[in-house]
């Protein structure tokens, strides 16, 4: 693991550890650059900010750079009153992927902000299937109904269980390509 993505997680696990994440908004743009900028603050020039430039991921072009704070705008009026409409915003935030880089992170913590807030329930996310999880990503923007499934099975009202939140920040960085037994060294600290 390299040192900018342990710092990373470090920080990841710090902004629950400290309730720093009490502090940011929830379910709008500015949250999520809120979150990203702590994930990656001194590690990223960018951190926090919307990118300035089109990025891409195989032959799936993410929402192009000159129409993204517009887009982003839209995403966020989005209702988030039932499970199924938190998951199609997360899905749309997805299609934007508003950073240069660490998105997916990013928006694992916001969604289950959202989830948290308006539902009182977030994803357990260390049983959701690595290869299940990006699969159903890459077809959401055509039909959310598979990502819906998944997630919904992993739904729990155990918010506040450090043990569920640090293992679903692992599993984020394990989505990412990051190796499981790295983690756990960097998790020893907390």
């Amino acid at each position: 693991m390299k040192n900018i993505d342990k710092k990373s997680l470090e920080n990841a696990y710090h902004l629950f550890d400290t309730d720093d994440i009490a502090k940011i908004e929830i379910g709008t743009t500015k949250g999520l650059q809120q979150v990203h900028f702590y994930l990656f603050d001194k590690l990223f020039e960018y951190a926090g900010e919307i990118r300035t430039k089109s990025i891409s991921k195989g032959s799936f072009r993410f929402a192009n750079s000159l129409y993204l704070k517009e887009i982003l705008v839209k995403i966020e009026q989005m209702p988030e009153n039932s499970f199924e409409e938190i998951i199609a915003k997360y899905v749309e935030m997805n299609i934007a992927h508003p950073f240069m880089e660490g998105n997916g992170r990013t928006m694992r913590i916001w969604l289950d902000m959202i989830l948290k807030n308006r539902l009182k329930k977030v994803v357990n996310w260390q049983f959701v299937d690595k290869d299940l999880y990006l699969q159903a990503m890459e077809r959401s923007p055509v039909n959310d109904l598979e990502i819906r499934t998944l997630l919904q099975e992993y739904l729990t009202s155990d918010i506040d269980n450090r043990e569920i939140i640090f293992k679903g920040i692992e599993q984020s960085y394990y989505y990412e390509g990051y190796k499981k037994k790295m983690m756990n060294k960097c998790l020893l600290k907390f």
